[in-house]
């Protein structure tokens, strides 16, 4: 006990090392192996570009590589198109409709992103809702194209990074004073010009964050371009996991990965994340971007000013009260599409599961369980869930453990240590899916691990750990030391410390990282079906496979249960935030 409290106490005065186990983590499954992988990528030992020569001069892999760019491309515009508004309007709702909204965007980007890909599959095919109400309407005498084209890959792509755009927004959104733009209204600008030269400047740090990491992630996308798009909207991730399925060529894959690795890259490095909100230079925004007519109203004598002025407020102020109330009629139905558009998808599917005919339908015309009864009564799929379960709790367990002791000695560090050890252990969910997958398959194929649960434990637990940092090290942001320095000089140990002040405190953040990290290994599917083998088969791949081979409909009692899985996540982060007490809730809301 007495050498545990001095490596603990030494390890307090030297909070670095809290970090070492998941670096070692993240060095060993995927660090290390990524490393291998470039130089196979350029045949080591002889080193030549052989393998990218062979990969750019075909024509067809060049089409894939620059539609995955185009459709990465477009699809992030769309996000921003319909993330910033959205954004915007939560921000200036009140408080009450503000913590709503933010929650109803919370939901969908907590649900399994499987389960909305085979949402949209329900609503745009032939025997689709959207078809089935067309043709019961008679406004169409055959079903549309809606599904397997390009039109549908952008459709569930968007549904999916949506919110990704919409959370980095709001939070440099809601960092933004507003009484800048009440200022700069009181100068005589108008609303758009106040907008414009005001809160868009600063809350450009949200859209370049939230456009960077939108892009980064839809190059990695596998799952829902296969199943909504055609043959001809193939991506790149999907030809990476056929060369490797099919004939697996090391020198090919590596090449195709660390292109794709590259142009993600270079986007991280050039814009790079922020998301802060800091408004950095104030005084020179201020200089620079007042409204024109205050400048014009300068040269005039005082007395013109005041008439001018006085006749503009009194137009004003009989045409503002029409245009605010059709500004905010406009906001209430956008904001009311946006949200249709992301949680209607889930909730179709949970009313669609109770359906008791053959197929799915919607309204259902009798409510029945048999696909719920299926679900359970199936042994391949009871066991899949079982194995799900086991595997997301181990995940949890080990990336809470070494993602907290990470954050905590991050949170004691100088700002360069922090940010350059935070940026590694972020780097797995920050790059593309398929190429963190690959490297890790490569690294369990050389440690011997490829089809173990050990495997895909480790698999998940890296981008699970970086989860678990984000969420521990916003709550340690505004944690008050002082009272750890308090419990020390009343002769308290280091470990006594912190669990008995510190942790007590940091609770909801610990348990909402590892919520979190249960559902980031519950709903991940990429990455652990190149790892898993065919020995392993987790809920999220058997219902993948599921997918490919045939609609059961099975899958929507199990894609309703993943629904309301969230729901249940909430409660639970809301039931410890309130039982921690009214001083550490208020430290809870001001991370």
């Amino acid at each position: 006990m007495a050498y545990s409290m001095d490596v603990f106490r030494d390890v307090f005065r030297n909070p670095l090392g809290l970090t070492v186990p998941a670096l070692t983590i993240l060095i060993v499954v995927f660090g290390l192996p990524t490393v291998f992988f470039f130089f196979a990528s350029l045949n080591a030992p002889e080193y030549s570009l052989s393998n990218y020569q062979a990969f750019l001069y075909r024509g067809a892999n060049l089409r894939i590589l620059v539609q995955t760019i185009e459709v990465s491309v477009f699809a992030t515009l769309i996000c921003l198109v319909i993330g910033y508004p959205t954004a915007y309007l939560i921000t200036a709702a009140p408080k009450r409709a503000r913590i709503a909204l933010t929650v109803l965007i919370f939901l969908p980007w907590l649900t399994s992103g499987l389960v909305r890909t085979y949402a949209w599959i329900l609503l745009l095919g032939d025997n689709g809702l959207i078809n089935r109400t067309l043709l019961d309407l008679g406004l169409i005498s055959s079903p549309l194209a809606l599904i397997y084209n390009r039109l549908a890959v952008y459709i569930g792509m968007v549904h999916i990074m949506l919110p990704v755009m919409i959370l980095p927004l709001l939070s440099v959104m809601q960092g933004i004073d507003k009484s800048l733009m009440a200022a700069a209204r009181g100068m005589g600008a108008r609303p758009f010009s106040a907008f414009w030269r005001v809160f868009l400047p600063l809350s450009l740090p949200g859209v370049r964050s939230g456009t960077i990491l939108v892009f980064v992630i839809c190059l990695g996308f596998y799952i829902t371009p296969q199943a909504l798009g055609g043959l001809r909207d193939v991506m790149l991730s999907t030809l990476i996991a056929t060369q490797i399925a099919t004939s697996f060529n090391v020198g090919m894959v590596a090449s195709a990965a660390f292109i794709l690795l590259a142009i993600a890259a270079v986007m991280l490095s050039v814009f790079g994340l922020d998301s802060s909100g800091k408004q950095a230079h104030p005084d020179r925004s201020h200089r620079k971007d007042r409204p024109k007519s205050v400048f014009r109203s300068s040269v005039l004598t005082k007395g013109l000013g005041d008439r001018v002025r006085a006749a503009y407020w009194a137009r004003e102020l009989y045409q503002q009260g029409d245009a605010s109330n059709w500004l905010a009629l406009a906001g209430s139905v956008f904001l009311a599409l946006v949200m249709t558009f992301l949680l209607l998808p889930g909730l179709l599917v949970i009313v669609m599961s109770f359906s008791g005919g053959a197929y799915l339908e919607f309204p259902p015309s009798t409510l029945s369980l048999q696909w719920y009864q299926s679900f359970f009564g199936d042994p391949s799929w009871t066991g899949a869930l079982w194995t799900s379960v086991q595997i997301g709790l181990m995940v949890a367990v080990l990336s809470t453990i070494v993602g907290t002791l990470a954050a905590y000695g991050l949170s004691r560090t100088t700002p360069r240590i922090r940010s350059s050890v935070t940026i590694c252990l972020m780097t797995p969910i920050t790059l593309p899916a398929v190429v963190v997958g690959v490297a890790i398959y490569f690294g369990m194929v050389r440690l011997g691990m490829l089809g173990t649960a050990t495997g895909i434990v480790l698999t998940q637990s890296v981008g699970a750990t970086a989860y678990v940092v984000a969420i521990v090290s916003a709550t340690l942001a505004n944690f008050d030391r002082r009272l750890e320095r308090s419990a020390l000089s009343m002769q308290a140990s280091p470990l006594q410390t912190f669990m008995r002040v510190t942790m007590p405190l940091i609770r909801p953040g610990v348990i909402g990282g590892a919520l979190f990290a249960f559902i980031h290994s519950f709903d991940e599917v990429v990455q652990t079906s190149l790892v898993s083998g065919f020995s392993i088969r987790t809920l999220p791949l058997k219902m993948w496979e599921n997918m490919r081979n045939e609609l059961d409909p099975t899958i929507a009692a199990i894609g309703s249960v993943i629904t309301l899985m969230p729901i249940l996540w909430l409660v639970a982060l809301y039931v410890t935030w309130w039982r921690a007490g009214p001083s550490a809730r208020k430290r809870w809301l001001n991370t």
